[in-house]
């Protein structure tokens, strides 16, 4: 996509998803908040940032079951809800998020559907990422992490296709290792104890510390405060209105430090080199 028009058409896709969520979700009285670059853009820009070409939200343990629950018989025809483990029945692993896809859209014309997963993720979508407890026990929450970063290197022998050229040093070489050994262990039984040990903590006591159980594992250290999301407000997004935590400011210090300063122009592209994507009305 290389085009002013290519990218407003890709970000329309996806304000119209993040449009349906906040439906469903006003609907059923379920909280969600915008999260990472589409959070950023919302404060920063009022909207997608311009380079943008994603769009991410967040729940918490309890909004996402409760958000789960009722999502497929809600969505519109355009759009899908996908679990993590519903490719090719749970045997193959991209990442561990839940996702809602734009159905009238494709990302890479010429690539075969067996390389992305049955074609569904051949589409826009959504990411959700869910926050869940970490224990309060210092040892026990960094047993809690290194679990989660190990599960998901163990996955990732189970990917459909391995780029090892997108990583770098010691990051390359435990991926390497870990894949390897990986494609040993069943991913259904991957994906069953990376549920487990998200939902560990959930139903325990006030656990003050939570974290983003499905982020990928350079991300996973990212710990936030349970107090940030107990308040939502709605902010302007575009010609639309959409949910956010109270304390936002807290989570894009946390993760992009002096967040209002934009990035240097070379930098300003889009995070997935959407060049061939095309959106149909």
């Amino acid at each position: 996509m290389d085009n002013s028009y290519g990218m407003l058409a890709l970000q329309k896709a996806n304000l119209y998803i993040l449009q349906e969520i906040d439906r469903i979700c006003t609907k059923y009285k379920i909280n969600y908040t915008l999260d990472s670059g589409t959070l950023l853009g919302a404060i920063r820009h009022g909207g997608f940032i311009p380079w943008d070409d994603d769009a991410d939200i967040a729940m918490t343990r309890a909004n996402f079951e409760a958000f789960r629950k009722i999502v497929k018989r809600e969505l519109s025809d355009k759009l899908e809800f996908i679990m993590p483990n519903e490719f090719q029945g749970g045997k193959v692993f991209y990442d561990f998020t839940p996702r809602i896809i734009y159905k009238p859209s494709i990302r890479h014309k010429k690539q075969d559907k067996k390389d992305l997963y049955e074609g569904k993720l051949n589409h826009l979508w959504v990411d959700i990422f869910i926050i869940d407890k970490l224990p309060n026990r210092k040892t026990l929450k960094r047993f809690t992490l290194f679990t989660q970063k190990l599960i998901y290197l163990f996955s990732m022998g189970h990917r459909k296709k391995l780029d090892f050229k997108k990583y770098k040093g010691m990051m390359k070489i435990a991926i390497l290792f870990f894949s390897i050994f990986g494609k040993i262990i069943p991913m259904k039984f991957l994906f069953c104890i990376q549920d487990k040990i998200s939902k560990l903590f959930y139903k325990g006591r006030k656990n003050n510390t939570w974290y983003y159980s499905n982020y990928q594992p350079d991300y996973i250290d990212i710990e936030v405060n349970s107090r940030w999301y107990e308040k939502y407000i709605k902010i302007q997004f575009e010609d639309i209105s959409l949910s956010i935590i109270d304390e936002y400011e807290n989570v894009l210090q946390l993760v992009y430090g002096d967040y209002m300063t934009p990035p240097p122009k070379a930098d300003r592209v889009p995070t997935h080199g959407s060049t061939e994507i095309e959106v149909y009305e």
